[in-house]
């Protein structure tokens, strides 16, 4: 595959036409050693996400998509199944979005993918592992986040995800990852049974779509936040925005300017 076809800059001096094995194993957030030991057969039972990642990465239609799956060993997802496919129009929608930070996350708010400013903005996400990956344990646990709660936004917050992952749990109700996944984040923390049979708080009036983001390099910043629902594929993609012109557009351009070159190096 070329590499302009996943967004991948290609300089003068490039011999390779195709993708470099650390590029496909950077687009599918998984490690280079571990892409080498699939190539060479030392790694023989890879999972359905690192499978899944692997065809978003190489952006491969549907029946490309089943034939690697069977190549693993494995069945490509079925309708019971939370889906975490990133269709080639929403790729499309994200690449329009290359230099605006984004965040897809499945029906269960595990991640999918981020794209290099959304890292940039929030921490590097390339190497979270199980349940790393997902929002709803990161929030309970308080893991690696630089979002600005207060004690009861955090808990609204936290209340809203735990709701929404109720009614994707009503949805799919034969997915076995989707019950181990509820089983663990009530191990992780003993509020979640709580919140789970709470149900969803109560909204304002005007509830706000900004976020506060305390950036290590450049201070804080105020974003509008907006999570868009991509609703035959069950993804919510969050994409993160300033005033143009603003304090908070520069210090957004510096952090991503900054995130970008050290992820790189």
């Amino acid at each position: 595959m070329a590499p302009e076809a996943v967004g991948v800059p290609v300089g003068r001096r490039r011999r390779a036409t195709g993708l470099r094995r650390e590029e496909l194993a950077q687009l599918a957030g998984i490690s280079a050693d571990y892409l080498t030991r699939l190539e060479q057969g030392r790694a023989t039972t890879p999972s359905a996400q690192v499978v899944e990642a692997l065809a978003r990465a190489l952006r491969l239609p549907d029946t490309e998509r089943g034939l690697l799956y069977r190549l693993a060993g494995l069945a490509a997802p079925g309708l019971e199944v939370v889906p975490s496919r990133v269709t080639a129009s929403v790729q499309r929608l994200l690449d329009r979005l290359a230099y605006t930070p984004v965040v897809v996350y499945d029906a269960t708010w595990t991640l999918v993918l981020a794209n290099a400013p959304y890292d940039a903005l929030m921490g590097d996400t390339s190497g979270w592992q199980g349940l790393e990956r997902n929002s709803i344990w990161r929030n309970l646990t308080g893991h690696h986040n630089r979002v600005v709660h207060t004690a009861q936004e955090h808990a609204r917050h936290v209340g809203l995800l735990v709701a929404d992952l109720r009614l994707t749990a009503s949805k799919y109700p034969a997915d076995r990852a989707l019950r181990r996944l509820i089983d663990d984040l009530a191990e992780a923390d003993p509020r979640f049974p709580e919140l789970w049979e709470a149900g969803p708080p109560e909204l304002p009036a005007e509830p706000s779509r900004q976020k506060v983001i305390e950036h290590p390099a450049v201070g804080r910043i105020t974003l509008d936040c907006d999570t868009l629902v991509v609703a035959s594929d069950d993804l919510r993609i969050t994409v993160y925005t300033a005033e143009p012109g603003s304090e908070d557009a520069e210090r957004l351009q510096l952090a991503t300017v900054l995130g970008t070159q050290s992820l790189v190096s």
